[in-house]
C-alpha cells in the first residue's frame, strides 16, 4: 500500500486503478518507467516540467492529488477481483466526499465501470458524480495499455485542466 498524495483546496484528484509492484516497491505513484502519467501531467499543462514519480510530494503545490481505487499492488489491474474494486469505489467515494476536489479523475475505464456500476461509461466527463464531486474518466496510462498514446492520453488530460478553468 502506498500513501495517498492529498492537500487542501485540491483541483483535481487523479485515481489510479492500483499500485504496480514497481510503485509499491518504491513508494510513488505511476513508478514504473513505462507508465505515461508523468509525461501526460507535463504534456497537457498540469505541471510546469516533468516531474519524477519521486517528487509526487510537489502535486498539491500545482493543486493535484493522487489515489487509487484499490489499495493492493498487483503485476496488472486485471488481476484485481470485482469485489476489492466495488469496494474501492466506496472508500474512494467517501475520500472524494472528505477532500473535496474540484474533480476526481479516474484512469482507467474499465476499472471505473466496475467500481461505480457504469458498465457503457467512456472516456471524458461523466454525467454521475462520485462523493458529490464531478467525474472525468481518462485512459489508463500504464504502458500496458497500447489503445492510447502519450499524445492522446495528455491531450485527454488537458481537457481536465481547461474544463477546470486551468
Amino acid at each position: 500500500m502506498i500513501d495517498d498524495v492529498l492537500g487542501p483546496s485540491l483541483d483535481v484528484l487523479f485515481c489510479g486503478i492500483n499500485p504496480g509492484l514497481m510503485s509499491e516497491a518504491t513508494g510513488h505513484h505511476f513508478a514504473r518507467p513505462g507508465n505515461r502519467f508523468w509525461p501526460a501531467l507535463h504534456l497537457s499543462g498540469f505541471t510546469p516540467r516533468l516531474l519524477a514519480p519521486s517528487e509526487q510530494h510537489l502535486l498539491p503545490s500545482y493543486g493535484l492529488g493522487i489515489t487509487n481505487v484499490v489499495a493492493r499492488a498487483s503485476a496488472k489491474a486485471s488481476e484485481l477481483t470485482r469485489e476489492e474494486l466495488v469496494e474501492g469505489g466506496r472508500r474512494l467515494a467517501g475520500l472524494v466526499a472528505e477532500v473535496r476536489p474540484k474533480v476526481l479523475a479516474v484512469l482507467g475505464v474499465s476499472a471505473y465501470r466496475t467500481a461505480f456500476a457504469r458498465p457503457k461509461a467512456v472516456v471524458g466527463l461523466q454525467e454521475e458524480s462520485v462523493g458529490g464531486v464531478p467525474v472525468w474518466v481518462l485512459p489508463n496510462p500504464s504502458g500496458l495499455n497500447a489503445h492510447w498514446t502519450l499524445a492522446g492520453i495528455a491531450e485527454e488530460l488537458r481537457r481536465v485542466r481547461e474544463h477546470i478553468g486551468r
